[in-house]
């Protein structure tokens, strides 16, 4: 059964953009970088919002055979092989290929979408990730957090929900970043 994940890397205080919209201190080392291509193998379908789409698709034209950078190019495989939904009221077209532009975010469809998906589903972007965080109908949690404090900006959870989560795997990377994963507990 395919699950509703939303996965995300942030700081230590919470945000996934500082306050003047900069994320340069949150990029993953090597160690982490290959560790997100193995969570992300499992990944069918990337629901996002606009701004993290517009920074994605750099993925659909990212190089894929370069030994040299061979993690970033594996990444790059795992997402061009993947279903993307963006959901925006003002993009006016998609730049990638095996993506939709939806203008609404239906929880209820998104619902139907993850239990008749063959692969897990994968939620971004603050706003969307919050919508769906507050509709109930994520799954896990899955948080990257980086050894830094920025002080402002673009909050990795939206305000005013409350969940109960149980902690599924845990583990510490050689440069300080954390990774947690809990079920959503409904």
């Amino acid at each position: 059964m395919a699950r509703l994940i939303h996965t995300t890397i942030c700081s230590v205080d919470g945000y996934i953009s500082d306050a003047s919209g900069g994320f340069d201190w949150a990029a993953p080392d090597r160690e982490v970088h290959a560790f997100v291509n193995d969570l992300e193998r499992g990944v069918g379908t990337y629901l996002y919002g606009r701004r993290l789409y517009e920074t994605m698709a750099y993925w659909e034209t990212a190089p894929t055979d370069d030994p040299e950078s061979d993690v970033a190019h594996d990444y790059a495989r795992v997402w061009q092989a993947a279903d993307k939904v963006v959901y925006s009221r003002t993009l006016e077209e998609v730049s990638s290929r095996r993506t939709t532009l939806e203008r609404d975010f239906d929880p209820a469809a998104v619902a139907r979408l993850v239990a008749s998906a063959d692969r897990d589903v994968s939620v971004g972007g603050a706003g969307l990730a919050g919508e769906a965080l507050v509709a109930g109908i994520v799954d896990e949690l899955q948080l990257l957090v980086v050894p830094a404090v920025v002080g402002g900006g673009t909050r990795a959870l939206p305000d005013g929900i409350r969940l109960d989560l149980e902690l599924l795997d845990s583990r510490r990377f050689a440069g300080g970043t954390t990774y947690a994963r809990y079920a959503v507990n409904r």
